[in-house]
């Protein structure tokens, strides 16, 4: 039975795709931990994991715990076969693609990486085109068990129509990039902001697993905020919730792509950085504000302040239980960290500046990787 054949399995069964999505999030389990974990009868449990079993989501390890005190014969725990369905994950940037193959448990199977030659709508279709062939036709012989493709852009993303409404790093506006992609691969395409799908691969498959609340914050070309409340992401009314790089933190500040000032994008963003430093890169920033140029030391500075005042108006509106740091520009994260931590104190309010921060440098691949988490939260959770 092939993906395509069995999506009644899950669409016709809410308690199979709870199942399915506690144990692919969580691991194997007991029928009695999953009938406890979901509010299910043990009965219930066993009716739906059947055609689970039968559809090859699901097997049965070998029994290893008891069911209760004076049970009969011990459990034996339900597992993912991961192996089952295949998904696809692409990471659009302003000059490359980056591309993975996963699991049905987020875990990368293969990666691609093709540059962009140019950000036009039309060339960058039929570069994503291309690294589909390239990954599901290579070794795995993964397209016989993919028709999924999760799209992970920078900017304001509208997941429900697949809407990428504005891009600044690819310079697009109002691109239907879901409808164009699904008829260019012929697969289901799922478009997500990146930093969101980020989020969804470390809620579920990460250092947020299990959390109730948390908040991701990534620090590079742009400054993002990914959100998670009672257990589920936040994107808010126009799916633009946790942009905190369009905080302002000085009013007198650099003018901001989005049109405001004192963004903190506009002070800690990549470009605005190499822009102050008078350099070429940012690695010709790094190196000079490790060799002691004061000047550019006080760059890092002021943008690892205003990074810690956009964390910190996190901590005071949500209230996170755990804030992960990450992103491309924690390769100079030695250089902004005392001063984001002196700006998250200064300015978290009460017992918000308890909350902990925690410094997770996660490579391009790891958000192509979210963007496969998308499409997969959606194969199981379609209103997710």
């Amino acid at each position: 039975m092939s993906p395509a054949d069995d999506y009644s399995v899950l669409a016709s069964s809410p308690a199979a795709a709870a199942i399915l999505t506690a144990l692919v999030t969580s691991g194997p389990q007991s029928r009695v931990s999953l009938a406890r974990k979901l509010g299910l009868s043990s009965a219930a449990v066993t009716k739906s994991a059947r055609p689970l079993i039968d559809a090859g989501y699901l097997s049965e390890l070998d029994a290893t715990e008891r069911t209760g005190p004076g049970a009969g014969r011990p459990a034996s725990p339900l597992t993912v076969r991961a192996d089952r369905e295949f998904f696809l994950g692409v990471k659009l940037t302003g000059d490359e693609l980056i591309g993975v193959v996963c699991d049905l448990t987020a875990k990368i199977r293969a990666v691609s990486h093709r540059p962009l030659r140019s950000s036009a709508v039309v060339d960058v279709l039929a570069e994503i085109t291309a690294m589909t062939g390239e990954l599901l036709d290579g070794p795995g012989n993964y397209r016989e068990r993919t028709r999924r493709l999760g799209l992970a852009v920078s900017g304001d993303v509208d997941r429900a129509s697949g809407l990428v409404r504005y891009s600044p790093f690819l310079r697009w506006r109002n691109v239907l990039l879901g409808k164009l992609a699904a008829a260019a691969t012929g697969l289901v395409v799922t478009v997500e902001n990146d930093v969101k799908a980020l989020t969804t691969a470390e809620h579920w498959f990460g250092e947020g697993a299990g959390a109730d609340s948390f908040a991701l914050v990534t620090v590079g070309q742009g400054i993002g905020c990914g959100l998670v409340v009672n257990g589920r992401p936040v994107s808010g009314s126009h799916g633009v919730a946790g942009e905190i790089g369009h905080i302002s933190v000085d009013a007198a500040g650099p003018q901001c792509h989005c049109g405001s000032r004192g963004c903190v994008e506009a002070i800690a963003g990549t470009s605005y950085i190499v822009a102050a430093a008078g350099t070429s890169t940012i690695d010709e920033a790094v190196a000079q504000a490790r060799a002691g140029d004061p000047r550019v030391t006080a760059v890092f500075a002021r943008a690892g302040e205003a990074i810690g005042l956009g964390i910190a108006a996190v901590a005071n509106l949500v209230g996170p239980a755990h804030i992960v740091v990450s992103g491309e520009g924690l390769s100079a994260y030695d250089l902004f960290e005392p001063h984001i931590r002196s700006g998250f104190e200064r300015q978290a309010f009460g017992a918000a500046a308890d909350c902990p921060l925690s410094i997770r440098p996660l490579p391009f691949e790891e958000w192509a990787r979210g963007a496969a988490a998308v499409s997969i939260q959606s194969r199981l959770v379609p209103l997710a």
